[in-house]
């Protein structure tokens, strides 16, 4: 049962978090100590330097080889299961997406282990069962916090192309004149610098020219399209308003002077494009499959381009290695008995101590930088108390089940779900600005509810 002595523990670590984030708060919204742009460089040092020498140091000093696996399993599953659930959700529902589905991840599988979760649950079930607890811290810093970290970076990349072949799109519309002269002449520059014996298509769009016999003209000449080679796309797609003419412009390898030959034009409209398809014989390609070809074509260089990004950002992230060494020091160690040297110690030591009080202390500056305290509104903030401390736990308890977990460390691993939202994952979300106040608001009002909480779940699994 919890004692007073024990109560008093869990206040003395969670108190000076809040006169951290009260100080920050004060020097902002009162004091004007700090400018949005010196509080932006705190919450960056924080992510860059603090955070992972934190993981570094809790890392390092763990035992690799003694670790509970059923618990492990239980975590993993968990968490496994909730990320189904999310993209699922974010895949087939209107009103999912990348955005909600990585919030939504933060706040409903990363708790606060480290700061409340140690004292709180050793009080409730014993100094035996402390290991269990940094065992979940570890898993967070190895696993789950890197994948948090794959998905940002994901997002922000996927972003970066998206507006990068929207941008080429636009500017190719632009270029294209409002009469077929000005696509001759663009046919030429497109076509001018490709070697002969390639095969080439350039998406033009131009509006319908004022005469129609222009484009009737146009049209006579456009081959037939089982005469010409399948396309793959040299741009994004352009948008279709309802009064723009669409060219496919293929360049065969006859075509080794600037310009085209007759024989690689193709000139279609998008309003006409279901009568295409309705006299389209077995033997002749649908324009419509055209277009799926050129869109999935399109997607895979997308992709490879996002995944080429998110490796190169996530290789200079520091995050990324202070896993991977902690890890490598705890096996090493363990294994040989190996001991820092002092100096290396120091010297992480004296950064990972003040990494949680600044992420605190950036936490407050950016409420005082808010308009109101509940940042992402009264709605919002209900549904994240629901998903940290209901949903949550639940999944935990159902993987916890299904991977055999009984007894004291079933009640551990339910009980720990439901700890209030992690420091670290606020960090994150406001150094690549994706629902900052979701997490901030998640964060102060679940560090203030998470006590009374905590011990209901105690009380009623004790049952």
């Amino acid at each position: 049962m919890i004692s007073i002595k024990d109560l008093y523990g869990v206040l003395s670590a969670v108190v000076p978090l809040y006169v951290t984030m009260f100080l920050a708060y004060a020097s902002v919204k009162w004091w004007n100590v700090f400018s949005p742009d010196q509080c932006a460089g705190i919450n960056r040092f924080v992510a860059i330097f603090a955070i992972p020498l934190l993981s570094f140091e809790v890392i390092s000093r763990i035992n690799p080889y003694k670790m509970d696996f059923l618990f492990i399993a239980a975590d993993g599953v968990s968490k496994v299961l909730i990320l189904i659930i999310l993209f699922s959700w974010a895949k087939f529902s209107k009103r999912g997406s990348l955005d909600w589905t990585i919030t939504l991840f933060s706040i409903s599988t990363l708790p606060n282990t480290l700061v409340m979760g140690i004292p709180l649950l050793k009080s409730m079930y014993g100094d035996d069962k402390e290991y269990l607890i940094i065992q979940a811290v570890v898993l967070q810093c190895i696993i789950w916090y890197t994948l948090l970290l794959f998905l940002f970076e994901y997002r922000e990349a996927r972003i970066f192309i998206l507006n990068k072949f929207k941008d080429s799109s636009v500017s190719n519309s632009e270029r294209s004149g409002e009469n077929f002269g000005g696509i001759q002449e663009m046919i030429g520059r497109n076509c001018g610098g490709t070697g002969a014996g390639e095969d080439e298509v350039v998406d033009v769009v131009v509006r319908t020219p004022s005469n129609p016999q222009t484009t009737q003209n146009v049209n006579k000449v456009a081959p037939d399209s089982r005469s010409c080679l399948k396309p793959t796309p040299a741009g994004g797609a352009a948008q279709e308003d309802g009064k723009e003419v669409h060219l496919f412009i293929w360049r065969c390898g006859c075509c080794s002077s600037q310009g085209v030959c007759g024989q690689s034009v193709q000139v279609c409209r998008r309003e006409e494009e279901i009568k295409v398809q309705g006299k389209t014989g077995e033997d002749e390609k649908p324009n419509f499959l055209k277009d799926q070809n050129m869109d999935s074509s399109t997607s895979s260089a997308m992709l490879k381009q996002i995944m080429k990004r998110v490796w190169f950002k996530l290789v200079r992230n520091p995050n990324s290695y202070a896993s991977v060494l902690g890890l490598a020091w705890a096996l090493a160690s363990c294994r040989w008995d190996i001991k820092k040297p002092q100096i290396l110690e120091n010297s992480v030591t004296i950064l990972s101590n003040a990494g949680l009080g600044m992420a605190m202390f950036s936490l407050g500056l950016f409420m005082a930088l808010q308009s109101r305290i509940i940042a992402c509104g009264n709605r919002l903030a209900a549904y994240g108390m629901l998903v940290r401390f209901l949903a949550g736990p639940a999944v935990m308890a159902v993987a916890s089940v299904a991977v055999g977990l009984r007894g004291t460390v079933l009640r551990v691993s339910i009980v720990q779900a439901a700890l209030p939202q992690g420091i670290v994952p606020f960090v994150f979300s406001r150094e690549y600005n994706l629902h900052p106040e979701m997490l901030s608001t998640a964060v102060i009002f679940g560090m203030i509810v998470a006590l009374p909480i905590t011990i209901l779940y105690y009380v009623l699994l004790g049952l």
